[in-house]
Parts: C-alpha cells; structure tokens; sequence
C-alpha cells in the first residue's frame, strides 16, 4: 500500500537535485531562457526522444555517451532548438561545457534546447548564464520558466510518496509544450527528478510505458517536433522504492503535465478525450483513435461547437478497412448523437450536444461494435484562422 502527495515547489524538493533559472536575453521579454539541472554525485538517467528522423544536436550529443551512462548536470535552453545544424551543433554544445567545466565538475554533462530550428547556439549569452546559475540553488519555478517558448504557463509538478513503514521517496518535474503536439511525443520538454531507489532496468521500462500513456497519446496540431525530450534521473537518495507506487506516481505525473500541454495549446480552447471502443483489435481502436484527435477537420468542428457528427463518422471510416453504420454509436459524454435507432439531431438533442460542446473537457465515445478492445487519446479543438495561418506557413 502506499499514499501519495502533492508537493509545492517540485524539484526543489527531491533529494540530491538542484536546480535555477536565469536571464540571458534570449527572450525579448527578459524572462529566464537558461536553466540547469543538477545533482550532487552523478546518477542513473533514462529518456525517451522524438522519432523524428532529423533530431537536434542535443539528442546527436546525447546519444554519444555509452549505454547506461550516469550525469550529473543538465543544460536547458530555449528559444533556439539547435536543429539543423549539423556538426557544428554538436561543437556548440561541447564548448559550452568545456567553459562550464572551468566553473564546476561535470560527468557526462547532456543538454536540452527548445525554441526555432536552424539556427547556431548563441554560445557568448548561454555561458554567460554561468556566471548567474547559482549551482546550489533550488529555484523550479526559475528553471520552469526558463524552458517555455510559446507556453502561456510554467508547468511544474511533484508528489511525495509513502510506503509502508515510514518510508518515502520524491518524484517530481518540470515540463514545456504548447505547439507542434503530435503523437510521438510534441514540441515538448520534460525533466523529472526522483530520489526514489530505483533500478535502471525499471527506469527505461516505466519511463517507457508513461511516455506511450500520456505524451504520446495527446495531439494539439499534428506537427512532430525535432527535439521531444523526456528524462528520467534518480538520485537514489532516499532509499525507498516500489515499482507499483513508482509506477502509478510517474504515470500521474505524466499524465497531468500532458493534459497541461492539451489546455496551453496554441489557438486551443478545449481538452478532448476521444474513446474508441468495440474494435476488432487494439491496434485499430488505438489507430481510429489517434487519427480522431489528430484530424483538423474534427478539431475544427469542435472549435465551432457544431454537434454535427458527421466528421467524427468519417475519420473512423478512413481509418479501417471494417466499419458497420448500423452497429455504430457516438457519444459526446453520455448523450448518444449517433446510433441506428437514433440517426438524426433534433433540436433538443441539438441543444444538448452544443451545451457539452461548450465545456472546456469533455468526451467524444465511439463504440464500433464489431469488437472487444479500446483505446483513448486526448486532443483539443482549434480555430479555423490557426489552421489557415499554419497551413499557409508550412506550405
């Protein structure tokens, strides 16, 4: 048995981390746009990267370290991604710990960039942050900051965990997302520090797993980004560990931050979870619902709250090659707008539709009827104008 709870202040209160925020003036603004993470000995870390086949340098730099390394420092940028830049990204990110180890010791240092593509580190402001970061600090709200680019909210995070007999452990993180959200992760940043005693085989595992139930379950305008970044590191510090508590606690931390990212979506009013059930198989109850949390034809019905569930019909019919209308039924929440035996909108159940449509949260549910399995993503809606204005730009 174990009981969780929430924690003030995230990182801070992990055991064996420390962590700041400062301005450089990569922000117009003078917010904080360079953070760190960093932990007293060097300790176990995991990640999951984006699938993207042209990665930034950090995720290049980060994988030329051995297999199951240990670190002790993470860098964090934003408003510059460092993608794109071939070799010389990669240089970039080397002397800037080369100017960072003349300060304090590193092992197996690794950073993390967010921001436009295309563009080289501007290596002079960055190591200029050294000279502000107080090292020993325990600033999350600073460092949470410091990631955002298009996020309208810091996103921070954390729980205490206690076990039987008194002992407990920490878990918490901070996170960035806001556009470019796709499955297979988003335009996004994550950094969760814990000092639970936790194994690295189970580290890679569970990570793993809450990265596929959460982030990668979410989709704000079906973009994939170059730098998606989830890490994993432990401290080890308090000595408590159990997987099922770990799990569960990882599981809600991920989950929480991905529902931030749905409501911090660029042009986006709504979080929308879309179940998909009775399939023939899990692949397609999850493929039907992936592609209804990604359709920009659905989204932008939701924006305009029109209840007609007409796209919603078509998107499950171009996804399987199996689809039965008379076996078919949809759900916004638990009023049913579509079935054999109720086909049609009245204008009662219009009005009711559209009243659920208004909410901030709710569920679309498409029962298929032909099968046993389901799956549920999360999307939300955006504006006609969003999708033209992005539409036009990536064209």
């Amino acid at each position: 048995m174990f009981e969780i709870f929430p924690l003030k202040d995230s990182l801070s209160k992990v055991e064996g981390f420390f962590c700041d925020g400062v301005s450089v003036g990569l922000k117009s603004d003078g917010g904080e746009d360079v953070a760190f993470i960093r932990s007293e000995k060097p300790c176990l870390i995991s990640s999951v990267f984006t699938k993207n086949s042209l990665p930034a340098a950090p995720i290049k730099h980060y994988r030329r370290y051995p297999k199951d390394f240990k670190t002790d420092f993470i860098l964090i940028n934003s408003k510059n991604a460092n993608a794109m830049t071939g070799k010389k990204g990669i240089e970039d990110i080397r002397r800037l710990f080369e100017i960072l180890q003349k300060k304090i010791p590193l092992t197996n240092p690794v950073m993390s960039s967010t921001g436009v593509i295309g563009y080289r580190l501007p290596v002079s402001k960055i190591a200029s942050s050294f000279e502000k970061f107080d090292f020993n600090a325990k600033n999350s709200n600073k460092a949470a900051k410091a990631i955002m680019t298009t996020d309208s909210f810091e996103k921070e995070l954390g729980f205490k965990v206690e076990l039987e007999e008194g002992k407990s452990f920490q878990i918490a993180g901070i996170c960035k997302g806001a556009g470019m959200i796709n499955p297979s992760m988003a335009t996004m940043l994550c950094f969760i520090v814990t000092d639970a005693a936790i194994e690295k085989e189970d580290m890679d595992e569970l990570l793993k797993e809450s990265v596929d139930r959460s982030f990668n379950n979410i989709s704000v305008d079906g973009d994939m980004s170059t730098n998606d970044t989830v890490m994993l590191l432990s401290s080890q510090k308090s000595g408590a560990y159990d997987k099922e508590a770990f799990a569960y606690a990882l599981n809600l931390l991920t989950y929480e931050f991905s529902m931030m990212i749905l409501k911090d979506g660029e042009g986006s009013n709504k979080v929308v979870a879309f179940e998909v059930k009775g399939a023939k198989s899990k692949d397609e109850a999850k493929k039907i619902s992936k592609n209804l949390s990604n359709s920009l034809l659905v989204k932008t019905a939701l924006f305009g709250e029109d209840p007609n569930w007409g796209r919603i019909a078509s998107t499950i019919g171009a996804s399987v090659s199996e689809c039965d209308e008379e076996k078919l039924t949809i759900k916004y929440d638990d009023l049913v707008v579509y079935s054999k035996e109720s086909p049609t909108l009245d204008k009662e159940k219009e009005k009711l539709a559209v009243s659920i449509l208004e909410k901030e949260s709710f569920k679309i549910s498409c029962d298929l009827g032909i099968g046993e399995f389901s799956h549920t993503s999360y999307g939300c809606d955006l504006s006609y104008d969003y999708v033209k204005i992005n539409a036009d730009y990536r064209t």
